[in-house]
């Protein structure tokens, strides 16, 4: 005899199909109400990018440019930037770049080279040994901007240096050498010479000149020599 399925009652077939549809709506609102992970890309418009800025040029010479020295002049980054070897450099003052001259005199900077002095006149030395002596190179503040001197300063005895010789408030640069002036500097005589310190004002002014001594570390403070006012005098002929 032919059986017939059983019938499902009505009442178990709407339970069912009303759990199906509270699952699948639970299933919505986890999903949309789960956390978006770091770095999820959303549709939402965005500006577009600004085109990237060229970094200033990092090359000193040949080479990649190394950072020498560091130090701050009233609150003013100073960077002494240069190639490996120390015979191309550059210095970097807040966002004024300039190129050294001195280093195509032969000078050589190593991490001592970079000095500088605030005051009403803010004021940094740049010195490099070369063949015969030390040449420097003179930059200061005026006004919030930074320029340079120009003439490069030489000691052939070795020894450059800032200090407020004068006590204004603004550094002067002080250049030992030998006094020589019958003897041609760089010669066997002329380095046998006693040695004096010449002070210039940041103008590039002669304010005077010490006695002689024997040699430049008798001045107080080599190689940063500091000297006093009264200690100056009235400079006889330059070697």
């Amino acid at each position: 005899m032919r059986t017939w399925p059983k019938r499902v009652p009505r009442s178990a077939l709407l339970t069912a199909v009303l759990a199906a549809v509270v699952t699948a709506a639970a299933l919505v609102v986890v999903v949309a109400l789960r956390p978006k992970p770091d770095g999820a890309v959303t549709m939402t418009p965005r500006e577009p990018a600004a085109a990237p800025v060229e970094a200033p040029s990092s090359t000193c010479g040949n080479g990649p440019c190394q950072q020498l020295a560091a130090v701050s002049v009233g609150g003013t980054p100073v960077v002494l930037l240069t190639d490996a070897a120390g015979g191309s450099g550059r210095v970097q003052v807040g966002q004024q770049p300039f190129e050294l001259a001195i280093t195509n005199l032969g000078a050589k900077l190593t991490a001592n080279s970079l000095r500088c002095i605030d005051g009403s006149t803010a004021a940094c030395l740049i010195r490099g040994d070369a063949a015969g002596g030390s040449y420097g190179e003179l930059l200061t503040e005026s006004g919030g901007v930074w320029r340079d001197y120009g003439k490069p300063y030489f000691s052939d005895a070795g020894s450059l240096s800032l200090y407020d010789v004068s006590q204004d408030g603004r550094a002067d640069v002080i250049v030992v050498r030998h006094e020589c002036p019958k003897a041609v500097s760089g010669t066997p005589r002329c380095q046998a010479a006693p040695v004096v310190a010449e002070v210039y004002e940041l103008d590039g002014e002669v304010m005077g000149c010490t006695s002689t001594v024997t040699a430049p570390s008798d001045f107080r403070g080599w190689p940063d020599v500091e000297l006093k006012k009264s200690q100056l005098r009235r400079c006889s002929g330059n070697s």
